[in-house]
């Protein structure tokens, strides 16, 4: 099975994370950069509560992430989830913003999220000397390979690997929760639909001329 296919169906799964469509924030990352939308007037959606979009609101201005970790977190989420043929990149998809909106919509992700970007870095600094973002790809995917699969995991890695299946399940789901993620999964939502009758073999074999002429 392709990586891709199994990410799909992770995030198919459940992955415990209450989730905000990354289609749906009020900001949006754009070379290294988080961009906070203009503010506009709450607008209360159906069945919310007006203090929910209020408070909402509240979130999508503020910043968690200094410059330096939302850039590695552009970094892995790009390891993770890569543009290729069919869709494109999880940073092309808004993933960053989520996970930037997810860690202050819940907070409880918080310390386990900034203490793994910086345990990826005094790693990347052991072996490199430099932090990750500045490692060549060939570096980075050197370290990822030592976290990314826990069955295999050494000891000495064990809390790299905690925190990078805690960031692959936000790139997953940031990633499939977004209109790029919606195409690659060939989900298209509710769509409407005509009846058009009984199809014409069937009405043959079953006699059905007048079930169709009264119900076209």
């Amino acid at each position: 099975m392709k990586r891709r296919e199994i990410l799909k169906n992770i995030s198919l799964g459940s992955l415990g994370l209450a989730a905000t469509p990354s289609g749906e924030l009020a900001a949006s990352y754009i070379d290294g950069n988080l961009t906070i939308a203009p503010e506009k007037p709450i607008v209360v959606p159906n069945g919310r509560l007006k203090e929910e979009a209020i408070r909402d609101a509240k979130l999508k201005a503020e910043t968690f992430f200094t410059p330096h970790e939302l850039k590695t977190v552009a970094v892995l989420s790009d390891i993770i989830i890569p543009a290729d043929s069919h869709s494109g990149s999880a940073t092309q998809s808004g993933v960053p913003a989520f996970i930037e909106f997810m860690m202050k919509d819940q907070p409880q992700h918080q310390d386990k999220m900034r203490g793994g970007l910086m345990w990826l870095d005094i790693e990347s600094k052991k072996r490199f000397g430099k932090k990750f973002i500045l490692c060549s790809k060939t570096q980075q995917i050197e370290i990822v390979d030592d976290i990314a699969y826990p069955e295999k995991v050494k000891p000495a890695f064990k809390h790299g690997a905690s925190f990078f299946s805690h960031i692959r399940n936000f790139v997953v789901t940031g990633f499939y929760t977004s209109p790029i993620g919606f195409k690659d999964l060939g989900y298209m939502g509710n769509v409407p639909n005509q009846w058009e009758g009984v199809p014409e073999d069937v009405v043959a074999k079953y006699s059905l001329h007048e079930f169709n002429k009264n119900t076209v």
